[in-house]
């Protein structure tokens, strides 16, 4: 799917009101649906996503969650732990996308709920 497209990384975080199975998979699914929405993605334009997750959220795999969408078959997904730093947000999950973009088109990063405050020149009311 290279033909008139650009390779690009894009970023995103979320934070889950809980450690539950059910907080997590709510999150995931926000981040990922506002990550396709934002950039105008379909399935076929990822290549692959890497989840990162804090220490204190293990109820769950968010890839597991994300391999649910449409489309996302073909899309290489994994999980691991965010580095554990002194001060760092709570329950906070992050993604790195590699996804193919027009050229002209600016990558939009969701960064939401509490995460938002990691970025705020990237966060959307």
């Amino acid at each position: 799917m290279n033909a008139g497209f650009v390779l690009r990384a894009l970023r995103g975080a979320t934070t889950a009101e809980a450690n539950s199975t059910e907080a997590i998979q709510a999150c995931v699914k926000e981040l990922v649906d506002a990550l396709m929405e934002r950039n105008g993605l379909q399935g076929e334009q990822l290549l692959s996503v890497t989840f990162s997750v804090t220490r204190d959220l293990d109820a769950c795999f968010p890839a597991a969650i994300a391999r649910r969408q449409p489309g996302w078959d073909q899309v290489a997904l994994l999980d691991c732990q965010q580095m554990e730093v002194a001060g760092d947000l709570p329950r906070c999950i992050r993604l790195l996308a590699h996804a193919w973009l027009q050229p002209q088109q600016t990558p939009l990063h969701p960064y939401l709920r509490e995460a938002a405050s990691l970025r705020p020149d990237r966060a959307q009311p």
